[in-house]
């Protein structure tokens, strides 16, 4: 009875949070009119409840066509978004990787403080370093380019917490049976850190994805020409005409990142996993 009631409730949840997926999946392929007569009460303002179907009357592909024939304002914030995410993604890989080794595999005066800074840095939100973010790239004269976004992206402190756990993880026995065999540090790194930590770096850049893909507050706050925006910040007006195309691209923009979800979901449970454990 317990597991019975358990699975109820659990389903009641999953159905819940599944909803606005469902609520996209059915707009995208909505007509105008058929949506109008749903959402009125919303857009005119009237006192009446807007309503909505499970299913659309008659399905139609035009809101599909309409974003991918006629807005190419769409596919600029496309493009703009995979610019800015593959940069932050690779430079991550490049400062990240060297920096969660160093970390986790030798010891120096200050370790345990840097350590704990990258903890604090971690668990600050934007809005507290906005500003001192700003400043910094607009004396480097890099506001209102790639660079603003790209730049403070790069040296996340998450990526490197979660590849450092791992590397943290691997057996030190490893590491002096290599140093024994005369591989230099750099080979210590590239052939058995980066191997060995693969999960964790799988992990870390499926989260820095994530959060690249659907970052709006950063490129609102840098970026003030809009055809430098990324795809997040794509919203056409919403009104009765084109609500549909609006659900649409809201689609397209988040099927990507369910793609890398579903593709890298193994590692970030093990990421996510190894977050957990304390020291």
């Amino acid at each position: 009875m317990k597991r019975a009631l358990a699975a109820l409730v659990l389903g009641c949840f999953a159905v819940l949070t599944v909803s606005p997926v469902v609520f996209l999946l059915t707009g995208t392929f909505m007509g105008s009119q058929e949506m109008l007569d749903l959402i009125a009460p919303m857009i005119k303002g009237t006192d009446s409840f807007a309503s909505w179907r499970l299913f659309p009357q008659y399905p139609t592909l035009r809101n599909v066509v309409g974003l991918l024939l006629d807005s190419p304002e769409f596919f600029q914030m496309f493009w703009n978004s995979v610019k800015l995410t593959g940069c932050i993604l690779a430079g991550q890989l490049i400062v990240g990787m060297p920096a969660a080794w160093g970390l986790a595999r030798y010891s120096f005066r200050g370790r345990g403080f840097l350590y704990m800074l990258y903890i604090v840095m971690m668990m600050m939100p934007f809005q507290v370093t906005m500003l001192s973010e700003y400043l910094v790239l607009d004396a480097m004269g890099l506001m209102d380019t790639s660079a603003s976004v790209i730049l403070p992206g790069i040296f996340s402190t998450f990526s490197v917490f979660i590849m450092y756990r791992f590397f943290n993880g691997i057996p030190e026995s490893i590491i002096e049976a290599a140093r024994i065999d005369g591989a230099g540090e750099l080979q210590i790194f590239l052939r058995i850190g980066i191997a060995l930590g693969r999960p964790g770096i799988t992990s870390a850049l499926v989260l820095a994805f994530l959060e690249c893909w659907n970052m709006i507050e950063q490129p609102m706050t840098f970026l003030t020409t809009k055809s430098r925006w990324p795809l997040s910040l794509f919203l056409p007006e919403i009104d009765g005409d084109n609500a549909g195309l609006s659900l649409c691209a809201s689609l397209a923009a988040l099927l990507p990142a369910v793609f890398v979800f579903l593709m890298g979901q193994d590692y970030l449970e093990q990421g996510i996993a190894s977050s957990a454990i304390k020291e």
